[in-house]
């Protein structure tokens, strides 16, 4: 395992832009979370192994085309086997929280009814080896892979789900409970909605607008049941939920394009956050979701609302959309971004960060926030055994300094998760999109440190 060498480190960590970092650690405060996140399905491996049953991304990744390159996660970054290792990197890198997800079909193979001893007993595994390292652990109960037998009953789509995820939920709560108090429920169940069951370009493939509304209100639904049952089970639980959050910003002051902007912020940021407050729907600036009332039965308005303690924010780039006639239902499209842009295509805006926090911190109902996502890929190259990322250490510095804007302006964000910890299967994009701080060589299982990790290093120390 490689260990920090902080001469290397110092060499690595020069500013790409020869500007020196303006704040420290200690500006966030000693109580501030700082951590990595990653999820089950893009490092796990082991896919058909120790009792794992199929979930909706082993049978979608089978499918031609779907995936850059062909590209499977059977293997994956084997964390599975290699978890101590990866663990050890976490805390090499002085991060001192793990966000990782809990794969459903690992626990329970058929979605519901029998437990697969084996996957529970290696989840007990990775707790105990955070906390042997001093690492807290937060669980994401719910990291996109549904189980396939479930998807064969209907998935997100059936109302049925309320009861399989109540039953998966309890027992979690149960097993775990005891050993870990960071809870998260739902990860960006926006994306499950709209990438996964309308568009048909996440798993499980599913295409066409009228699946979109069910599947939203199953997700509000369970994502506030969820909430409650940790509440309920697990004593002195932090509880929160994520979301996928983008500022989005009008083409032009025309009328046309700030109603465009007003429907897609009504999408992105404000679909899943509002309900939980009680506020029901953002039907004021998108009224197609009026519609959702076909799909609502009595007491389900009330169902929707929970007290999260925290909110997770993910944010990876900021959108500005004109309106369009060619697209009817949000007439808007995205303009395309302009500056520096990542190895997916997304545009650098570290100001959108700031944006979106005080977006979100201007809610009355919500106690605080948490980075539960930020990070950029790039096109990362082993060079004389070695990674340098200066773009992503820009990266990095300037979102950083944006979240400590918001956090002495007084928006309560209390915690930081970079995306991601390890360069993994990065769904729809395969391999291609490397965001690690460690560099995965997939041949070989290799793990690099990127200078990106030494200068969280150096910076956490």
């Amino acid at each position: 395992m490689e260990l920090v060498d902080y001469t290397r480190a110092n060499s690595f960590c020069a500013d790409p832009e020869g500007v020196e970092t303006t704040f420290t650690r200690n500006d966030f405060g000693k109580d501030f979370y700082w951590g990595t996140a990653t999820s089950a399905f893009q490092i796990e491996g082991a896919a058909a192994d120790y009792g794992r049953g199929p979930s909706i991304w082993d049978k979608f990744t089978k499918l031609p085309g779907k995936i850059k390159n062909n590209a499977c996660a059977t293997r994956a970054c084997d964390h599975y086997h290699r978890y101590e290792e990866d663990l050890d990197l976490l805390k090499t890198l002085g991060f001192t929280s793990y966000r990782f997800s809990l794969s459903w079909s690992r626990i329970f193979p058929d979605g519901t009814g029998r437990i697969n001893p084996e996957g529970v007993a290696f989840y007990h595994r990775l707790i105990d080896a955070c906390h042997e390292r001093g690492i807290e652990p937060w669980i994401t109960l719910y990291h996109w892979d549904l189980p396939q037998a479930l998807q064969d009953r209907g998935g997100w789509e059936s109302r049925q789900i309320l009861n399989w995820f109540a039953e998966y939920v309890s027992f979690c709560a149960t097993e775990f409970g005891d050993i870990v108090k960071k809870w998260i429920v739902l990860n960006e169940p926006m994306a499950v909605a709209a990438l996964g069951y309308t568009s048909g370009l996440h798993a499980p493939g599913r295409k066409g607008l009228h699946r979109f509304l069910p599947v939203v209100h199953h997700l509000a639904l369970c994502q506030a049941e969820g909430g409650r049952l940790l509440r309920q089970l697990v004593p002195g639980a932090y509880v929160g939920t994520t979301f996928s959050c983008s500022p989005v910003l009008p083409h032009s002051p025309s009328p046309r394009d700030v109603r465009a902007a007003k429907r897609l912020d009504a999408l992105l940021n404000r679909l899943f956050v509002e309900p939980t407050l009680g506020m029901g729907y953002p039907t004021d600036a998108f009224p197609f979701l009026k519609n959702i009332r076909y799909f609502m039965k009595p007491g389900d308005a009330e169902k929707l609302a929970f007290d999260f303690d925290f909110i997770g924010l993910q944010n990876y780039f900021q959108v500005v959309v004109r309106h369009s006639w060619k697209k009817p239902l949000l007439w808007a499209e995205e303009v395309k971004p302009t500056g520096t842009r990542t190895a997916m295509g997304w545009g650098v805006a570290p100001e959108g960060l700031y944006k979106i926090l005080t977006q979100f911190g201007a809610y009355e109902g919500i106690k605080e926030l948490i980075i539960s996502e930020n990070g950029a890929a790039f096109h990362d190259e082993i060079k004389n055994g070695e990674v340098h990322d200066p773009q992503r250490i820009g990266f990095f510095r300037d979102y950083l300094e944006n979240v400590l804007r918001a956090r002495q302006e007084g928006v309560p964000v209390n915690g930081y998760f970079a995306w991601s910890l390890l360069d993994n299967f990065e769904w729809a994009e395969g391999y291609d999109a490397r965001f690690g701080l460690v560099h995965v060589d997939y041949a070989t299982q290799k793990r690099t440190i990127k200078s990106s990790g030494y200068w969280f290093a150096e910076f956490l120390a």
